[in-house]
């Protein structure tokens, strides 16, 4: 699924209205249509409607809405901002359409407003600013912005809550935003609706299907993607029914110093799963009882130390290297993480203390593989890149990364996004809230590295890897509840994930 900018929304409208063919004011009653009908299922006809309708399409919309609503016996009442004097034409046509069905509930602002009081039962329809926006609000409407957020009204916002825009919102002002208990978004989610600051001001999302134009959203390059499941189905590799350990791809985990052999257990373990040959864990000599008690498939690979990694190994066997989870980050390991990564021919996944290290020794980014995968959550992707004020910037950061270094940088969190070498970037659409567990980023880490040892390229491994990954974690949670799921549980699930993808 495209994500589109609100410039690339604009011209979106714009080819649906010239090539279905169909006039902007039937497309604004189609989209009002859907916007009614989803309020209608959620709030009764008994429920008091307060309308604000600002002078753009948005407000448009808003009062379109205003005059179903009426339609269907709720009482509404509609404020009309027109401070300006000047309303969009399609805003203008709904105005005179709501005046010859009800005139008295329309009450329009030029000057003074004397806000209605909001109590407890009744519904805010918030329709002051759409996708247009691209400056704070400030004066009156931040004023009502923040008098709609201290009522204890419920609050539906028209396609994106007034005051927040649809990328970037580094510079907003937080207090002038919209505090919606659901988002009614048309057509397409919006970039800023994926970052987690601005959830409080979304609240539920429903994004609903107005019929624009399928072509034209074909057409239109986006530089975003959100994953769907046949976006995963049709990158799946099959395995051929004669194939053996030997030509399923041999992969070697660098990972776990004494104390944190955890850390390769599980990515061994998630490597294993994710269909790999064969899985060498390379690790210390202290930790080689748990690991081959833990994890009896893998073939284990001892360093030299006692307690750390300390000096690069031949990777020449190896289809795909994971490194980093629970390396530690001493100066001997950094060398031999360094040196690992230099030698190393295979594509390579370096996740936790392997991007801690390259923090630290930023002048070693330049000596990385083009085609590296680094997988940092936000504290490990603010130590390599300095701190960000928010998820945009953040992202504009991974993004810059991922061209500087010809490689793929997957940032994680809710909506894990994937930064790809040509600047192209796609969100991730499984996972929850109880994978925020220890250990849940080793497992992605094997599970990757298991894909490129399977076959798969860079770009796909990433995409099929953090999709599965997260879908893992919505069976574990649907089974076990959110709460209780820990980093095991998502290699426990991962093969109904696959079964999923794959039936």
């Amino acid at each position: 699924m495209k994500i589109f900018t609100s410039a690339q929304v604009h011209e979106l409208d714009k080819f649906t209205i010239e090539n279905e063919p169909i006039k902007s004011i039937d497309l604004m009653e189609r989209a009002a249509k859907a916007l009614t009908q989803a309020i209608s299922n959620s709030w009764g006809y008994t429920t008091p409607v307060i309308v604000f309708a600002g002078p753009g399409n948005n407000g448009g919309d808003a009062l379109a809405v205003a005059r179903m609503l009426i339609d269907m016996n709720y009482e509404v009442v509609v404020y009309l901002f027109n401070i300006t004097g000047h309303l969009s034409e399609d805003c203008l046509i709904n105005k005179r359409r709501l005046i010859e069905k009800r005139s008295r509930a329309l009450i329009e602002v030029t000057q003074e407003f004397e806000p209605p009081h909001l109590e407890e039962g009744m519904l805010v329809v918030d329709g002051l600013f759409g996708s247009g926006l691209n400056k704070p609000l400030a004066g009156g409407f931040s004023s009502l912005v923040k008098y709609i957020n201290a009522s204890p009204a419920q609050v539906v916002s028209l396609d994106v809550p007034s005051g927040l825009m649809t990328e970037d919102n580094t510079y907003n002002v937080r207090a002038n935003i919209i505090r919606a208990n659901m988002t009614l978004t048309l057509q397409l989610p919006k970039l800023s609706f994926l970052f987690p600051e601005n959830q409080i001001f979304i609240g539920k999302l429903k994004v609903l299907d107005i019929r624009l134009s399928k072509e034209g959203m074909n057409k239109i390059d986006a530089n975003y993607t959100l994953l769907e499941e046949s976006d995963i189905r049709q990158r799946m590799l099959k395995r051929d029914p004669f194939v053996h350990k030997g030509t399923m791809g041999s992969a070697l985990i660098i990972a776990g110093s004494y104390g944190m052999c955890g850390a390769s257990v599980l990515a061994t373990k998630a490597c294993l799963r994710a269909g790999a040959g064969k899985v060498y864990a390379h690790t210390p000599k202290r930790n080689s009882s748990i690991l081959q008690i833990s994890v009896p498939e893998a073939i284990i690979q001892f360093d030299r130390e006692e307690t750390s990694f300390s000096e690069a190994v031949d990777t020449e066997e190896f289809k795909a290297l994971g490194i980093g989870p629970g390396l530690g980050t001493s100066e001997q390991t950094a060398i031999a993480i360094i040196a690992q990564l230099r030698r190393t021919q295979c594509p390579i996944v370096a996740d936790a203390d392997a991007i801690n290290i390259l923090a630290n020794h930023r002048a070693w980014l330049q000596q990385l593989p083009k085609g590296i995968i680094m997988t940092p959550h936000i504290k490990e992707f603010d130590r390599l890149e300095g701190h960000s004020n928010d998820s945009f910037e953040r992202l504009m950061k991974a993004r810059d990364l991922a061209e500087r270094i010809q490689g793929y940088v997957l940032l994680k969190g809710h909506h894990s996004s994937l930064c790809l070498p040509d600047g192209h970037i796609i969100f991730n659409s499984t996972g929850n809230a109880g994978m925020a567990t220890a250990g849940s980023g080793d497992v992605l880490t094997g599970i990757i590295t298991g894909l490129l040892a399977r076959g798969y390229n860079q770009e796909n491994a990433c995409i099929v890897g953090m999709y599965l990954h997260g879908l893992a974690g919505d069976i574990a949670a649907r089974e076990l509840g959110e709460e209780s799921v820990i980093a095991s549980d998502l290699i426990q699930y991962l093969p109904y994930a696959f079964k999923r993808l794959t039936e």
